[in-house]
């Protein structure tokens, strides 16, 4: 490949750029008005403009992206995660065009974002899955049968989207009838999907996903698991590998089960699958993430190898460069999101960055989006940028985050640095006694 075009934004732009610059590849990345002055648009070979702030009417404009992408005769495609990172037309209408889409093939994004086709094919595999409803749900009176059927609480599920966005917990038939509409609504703006379901809410669980990686040549490889149950809204904040919970006997069985889902669709290039795993370390699937996670450095710290390098030879057809038995794991790694919000509300802070400054140390890698004097504005989620921390152990990864987290300093807007500072020093977190319920059970109060 010579050139790519990279249809996002902020940090992860900034991170596939930093590798086509090592492979010695052009990138195109394109911004909004909002976007124009981040570091991403600087760093890329060239910048195009995509359209107005609002993402529908810029980072969504799959027509717009397409023409820049042939005015500039690139090779391929990368679309980051989030935006259409999962959306089949998009890919589809780039391998249209003749033009690769660095990710699975369209089918397969299809297969596995529809949650409830998702969930049909992992039972045909033999994965087990969480109980829930096996059709999309037709009615308010079906979900609430249903969810009387299972017990409460329940997740209802938007069926054409992941993350905090789709989702809601459901405590009583009354908690379900008012998220209804809502959430059905919700995912016909965010998806233009408002098909739902219900699973059965597994209490005290871990969230538990698995890195795999396949090529065209029928191979397929792990990575090895994160542990990502710290989350507030559904979404994740802290993930860590390995995980601090797991035996190494479920270990290998999540393994195992994730090779399973993977080998059963032809699974090509980076991708992710995700688990619930109960206190007696039950786990069932969740769903398979079609493109490369927000928190992969910390996979990338363990075994000393570039995922988006991957994942540009996989699309060039090579094959993966390693086989199972080739890749091995060394001590511990954390990432922390680092958000402008409110760290005791969650509400976005947006506003300028009056000054964006971290010591360089061994063993820490910031992928940033933003730098001082930038502008964190509303129309596009708030994270800032990631601090991924390794060392060789937990407890010296730990102490390690602690030291670079005191001496960080964002000033300008309001951070959730404090909230990391806060768990930090919360010994349920640091003997690994946490999950997915951690933030909305520990009181975690801060000043800014």
């Amino acid at each position: 490949m010579r050139k790519i075009l990279i249809a996002n934004r902020g940090e992860i732009a900034s991170r596939i750029i930093k590798t086509c610059n090592e492979l010695g590849i052009e990138t195109i990345a394109i911004y909004s008005d909002a976007d124009k002055d981040l570091p991403f648009v600087k760093l890329a070979s060239k910048a195009f403009r995509v359209g107005e702030p609002p993402v529908i009417k810029s980072y969504l404009q799959i027509e717009k992206i397409i023409e820049i992408a042939k005015q500039e005769q690139v090779d391929a495609i990368h679309p980051g995660y989030g935006f259409l990172s999962e959306n089949s037309e998009f890919a589809k209408a780039i391998t249209e065009q003749g033009i690769i889409f660095i990710g699975p093939s369209p089918d397969i994004i299809s297969l596995m974002g529809d949650k409830v086709k998702a969930r049909k094919t992992m039972i045909d595999a033999s994965v087990p899955v969480v109980p829930g409803s096996e059709v999309s749900l037709q009615s308010l009176e079906e979900a609430c049968s249903f969810a009387d059927h299972v017990g409460y609480p329940v997740m209802l599920k938007a069926s054409g989207g992941g993350g905090g966005i789709g989702m809601i917990r459901c405590e009583d038939e009354q908690a379900l009838t008012k998220a209804y509409q809502s959430t059905k609504a919700r995912a016909k703006a965010y998806f233009g999907n408002d098909e739902m379901f219900i699973e059965k809410f597994i209490d005290e669980a871990r969230h538990i996903e698995v890195q795999i990686f396949g090529d065209s040549h029928g191979n397929i490889v792990h990575l090895f698991e994160r542990d990502c149950s710290i989350q507030r809204r559904n979404q994740k904040v802290v993930e860590e590998t390995p995980s601090p919970f797991i035996s190494n006997e479920t270990r290998t069985k999540i393994f195992n089960a994730a090779i399973l889902a993977a080998k059963h669709v032809n699974y090509t290039n980076a991708g992710t699958i995700e688990f619930i795993v109960d206190e007696q370390e039950n786990f069932y699937f969740l769903e398979m993430n079609t493109r490369l996670q927000v928190e992969h450095p910390i996979t990338e710290m363990v075994t000393n190898l570039d995922l988006v390098k991957w994942q540009i030879l996989v699309a060039s057809g090579e094959s993966l460069p390693l086989n199972q038995a080739e890749i091995s794991t060394h001590g511990h790694a954390i990432e922390f999101r680092l958000y402008a919000e409110d760290p005791n509300t969650f509400l976005p802070s947006p506003g300028k960055i009056e000054t964006f400054t971290y010591p360089e140390v061994e063993g820490v890698r910031v992928d940033s989006g933003y730098e001082s004097q930038s502008v964190v504005t509303p129309f596009y989620d708030p994270m800032i940028a990631k601090i991924i921390v390794g060392g060789p152990n937990r407890e010296q990864t730990l102490e390690q985050s602690h030291r670079f987290l005191a001496d960080l300093q964002v000033e300008g807007i309001k951070t959730n640095i404090p909230l990391f500072l806060s768990i930090l020093t919360d010994e349920a977190f640091n003997k690994g006694q946490y999950t997915t319920a951690y933030l909305t059970k520990s009181v975690h109060t801060h000043k800014q």
